[in-house]
């Protein structure tokens, strides 16, 4: 480091908190308070950043307002206990099966799952989807017509029976 600063001067680099009485992080030749290190971490390893304890987020993080948490971090205000999945999609809405965030628009029900629309696409091809297009269910997966036809024969033919089997069309 070799230089001095002002306790007031020595700041992150990035948000510019003080950072004399916290401690800091260098990346890169910069000084960086332990919540900018960490975003620039994630941003790095294409992973998320946790709202409360600010750590990078291994696992599938879960979603809520379009914020990041570790899901063991994202607890009921009234009763202090970790929110179960199914009842935070009971709570706050429809939850899409691709991305695992709140659906805030429209809601693409499909395979019964629910999808954000964005996110109803060829699991193959990730062409977009509508209700309207063909597709066929592959792995709890919606596959449309085009990529379907490309599947091996026998494949085909074990789909059609299974669908029949469920009672699915």
């Amino acid at each position: 480091m070799n230089n001095s600063w002002h306790p007031e001067c020595f700041c992150c680099d990035i948000c510019q908190q003080v950072l004399a009485d916290i401690g800091f992080v260098k990346n890169a030749g910069r000084h960086l308070c332990r919540p900018c290190h960490n975003r620039e971490k994630a941003r790095g390893l294409g992973k998320y950043i946790c709202q409360k304890c600010h750590a990078i987020i291994d696992e599938q993080p879960l979603i809520f307002k379009n914020d990041p948490y570790h899901p063991d971090h994202f607890n009921c205000a009234n009763f202090k206990k970790k929110i179960i999945f199914s009842l935070h999609s009971q709570l706050f809405g429809d939850v899409c099966f691709h991305c695992n965030r709140v659906i805030e628009g429209d809601v693409v029900s499909a395979l019964n799952k629910a999808w954000c629309v964005n996110c109803f696409a060829c699991s193959t091809c990730n062409t977009k989807l509508t209700l309207k297009n063909k597709f066929v269910e592959f792995d709890m997966k919606p596959v449309c017509k085009k990529c379907y036809e490309k599947f091996p024969l026998e494949l085909k033919k074990r789909l059609k029976k299974l669908a029949e089997t469920l009672g699915r069309k």
